[in-house]
């Protein structure tokens, strides 16, 4: 298939002020027609795993026998996560701005032959809104999509993360040319400072102050000063620095080398955990890319500044997101914390001043920078500037990566963009900040989604993880889910944390168990109390979240387990029997035919009924009846 000829990219070519660069991006841009049909497939990890490749490819091998004129030839391009992961693979055709979902390689000959040769949308393919249940076209009239602000994710979906080109079409790389040309480093640090962002990873400190009180550091102790992306991503259903790293790794690579012209530093890091492949590959890619254009390594942009960066791959293990353990990882050590008696701005990897972000905390720089600060802090709220991005995930109608201003009420997220729980009834609590995070009841749904609002709420940011649940989520069970992940990844350095987790879990399992005592529940607390205290890191001082939250907000749900034995969300196996309502039971054999113990009995078209003796209370039954005749108690 004919393709417009980019600009090619010779390897000796060295961009030497940002004339050249703005030159380069002309070239480019000049070469693209926007009025050029365009069909995006979602190359995302879960776009990927739902066959993304085999759709672009039919569509390529479709385009080419389609016979278009050369002229209009559309042009097929990959990219990075769209953020709708539930609905994927995804493909949006430009420039109608056809939002597609759950494509397969079959439909390609219809969507060539009904969309890009006769402008028409094809219709089974239309998202459909799960209230109204009416198709929506066009993607920038989703409600996922629709009520986003993207500023991180602003050019993902949209550009080739392999194709330096195309970033630098959609203007990366001017917030550092304008960094390096136009401002002092103070004044660089200056702009970060007053545009309030916080670190995305969780902490919420001051990026600007870290900054600042490393230059402190680094005149009264010396050099050499390192600059660290964090991208050790382990808290489960997050995945919002992967989807950064994979669909847009320039705007990481642009926010750390700003921050090391700001600092003077000439060696950075990124840690990424060696489960995200894709992100390795794309930022090695998106690094040679920037060093053959000046854009990295020796002399970057002409200015006699010289600063690289390195990938290593951590191994998995939740402890190396805190700060020490990944220093000491970095260092070739096994990943442990140590004590923070000198913060690490002080002495941080090999005991020199560091500045540590995680990966959406570098992804802001750029835009602050290229936008200014006022108008950066002009988003948000004023102790939480900026927008967040999460991974909504759990029962809600869309799943998938969002992005919104800081300080939006939770039930925006929930009801408007995530579409609500599935059956329209009300959510049951929301579990933020990952497993060392808190859940939040319905009654709070229009607490503000800040870093402030939600400490006090007595859960946390964390670094984006929001998982919802409904009233089939037992609030016992998730408390020991997240204590069993946590006692599994603690490094057991500390007591506390070492033991403590493990107790409380312990404690917990009781609970679900119909045993144990108020006096338990009031000793669980107390413990929780001192693992908070004592623990030496962030990962034993926060274990305790889930367990105090859900007993605030849900101690009924809890003396129901104890002094009723009794679990009101239907969950707990010990506490629960299923049985079927014979008045509603069509005889429609679903339930039998998918029960694993086959004690399921009952002639078609007749009530059945289940043998309690061998069920072993899996659910399965539940979750494939369609008239509500299984029921638990």
């Amino acid at each position: 298939m004919a393709q417009p000829k980019l600009a090619e990219q010779p390897n000796s070519m060295k961009i030497k002020s940002i004339e050249e660069l703005n030159a380069f991006r002309q070239e480019i841009l000049s070469l693209q027609d926007p009025a050029r049909p365009t069909v995006i497939v979602c190359h995302g990890t879960g776009c990927l795993a739902n066959g993304s490749p085999k759709v672009s490819e039919a569509l390529r091998k479709t385009i080419a026998k389609a016979g278009f004129q050369a002229k209009v030839m559309p042009g097929i391009k990959t990219t990075g996560c769209h953020g709708f992961c539930s609905r994927g693979p995804l493909v949006i055709v430009k420039p109608y701005g056809l939002f597609y979902q759950r494509v397969k390689a079959g439909d390609a000959e219809e969507i060539v032959n009904t969309t890009l040769l006769k402008g028409e949308p094809v219709e089974r393919l239309l998202y459909k809104d799960p209230k109204t249940k009416e198709p929506i076209a066009l993607e920038k009239e989703i409600p996922f999509y629709k009520f986003q602000q993207r500023v991180v994710l602003r050019n993902i979906g949209k550009v080739d993360p392999m194709d330096i080109r195309d970033t630098i079409a959609a203007g990366g790389y001017q917030a550092l040319a304008r960094a390096m040309t136009s401002l002092t480093p103070d004044e660089v640090i200056s702009q970060v400072e007053k545009s309030g962002l916080r670190g995305r990873g969780g902490a919420g400190f001051p990026t600007g102050r870290k900054w600042r009180s490393a230059v402190a550091a680094i005149k009264k102790k010396g050099g050499p000063v390192y600059v660290v992306c964090n991208g050790d991503e382990g808290d489960p259903g997050a995945f919002m620095d992967r989807t950064i790293m994979e669909g847009d790794p320039h705007a990481v690579l642009e926010g750390m080398i700003i921050g090391a012209y700001a600092l003077g530093c000439h060696q950075g890091y990124i840690y990424v955990r060696a489960e995200y492949p894709i992100a390795i590959k794309h930022l090695i890619i998106a690094m040679d890319q920037a060093r053959s254009l000046g854009l990295l390594g020796q002399n970057i942009l002409g200015t006699g500044f010289d600063f690289d960066i390195q990938i290593n791959r951590g191994a998995g293990a939740f402890v190396c997101g805190e700060s020490t353990a990944l220093f000491t990882s970095l260092e070739g050590r096994a990943g442990e914390p140590r004590p923070k008696y000198v913060r690490s701005v002080e002495e941080g990897l090999w005991g020199k001043p560091t500045v540590l972000n995680n990966v959406e905390s570098w992804a802001n720089v750029p835009v602050i920078i290229e936008k200014g600060a006022d108008w950066y802090a002009g988003i948000g709220v004023p102790t939480s500037t900026g927008t967040k991005v999460f991974s909504l995930v759990g029962k809600v109608n869309n799943v998938g990566l969002v992005e919104v201003p800081m300080g939006i009420p939770l039930v925006k997220i929930i009801e408007e963009i995530g579409g609500g729980v599935p059956g329209g009834k009300p959510f049951k609590a929301v579990q933020t900040g990952g497993p060392s995070g808190g859940c939040i009841p319905y009654t709070l749904k229009d607490v503000a989604v800040d870093f402030d609002s939600l400490t006090k709420a007595g859960s946390m940011m964390g670094s984006g993880g929001m998982i919802v649940m409904d009233r089939r989520d037992c609030v016992v069970d998730v408390a020991c889910y997240f204590l069993k992940f946590l006692e599994e990844e603690s490094c057991g350095k500390c007591l506390p944390c070492r033991l403590g987790v493990t107790r409380m879990r312990e404690m917990l399992d009781t609970f679900s168990k119909g045993q144990g005592s108020k006096q338990d529940l009031e000793d669980l607390m107390s413990l929780a109390q001192a693992i908070q205290d004592g623990s030496l890191c962030a990962l034993g001082g926060s274990a305790p979240n889930p367990v105090l939250t859900t007993v605030k907000y849900f101690r009924e749900e809890y003396l129901a387990h104890i002094e009723q034995q009794r679990c009101p969300a239907g969950v707990c196996k010990d506490l629960i029997t299923y049985q079927i309502d014979p008045e509603k039971c069509t005889g429609c054999m679903l339930c039998a035919r998918n029960c694993p113990q086959k004690c399921i009995q009952g002639e078609k078209k007749k009530p059945h009924r289940i043998e309690t003796e061998k069920c072993i209370r899996c659910g399965i039954c539940l979750d494939n009846c369609k008239f509500e005749a299984v029921q638990v108690s």
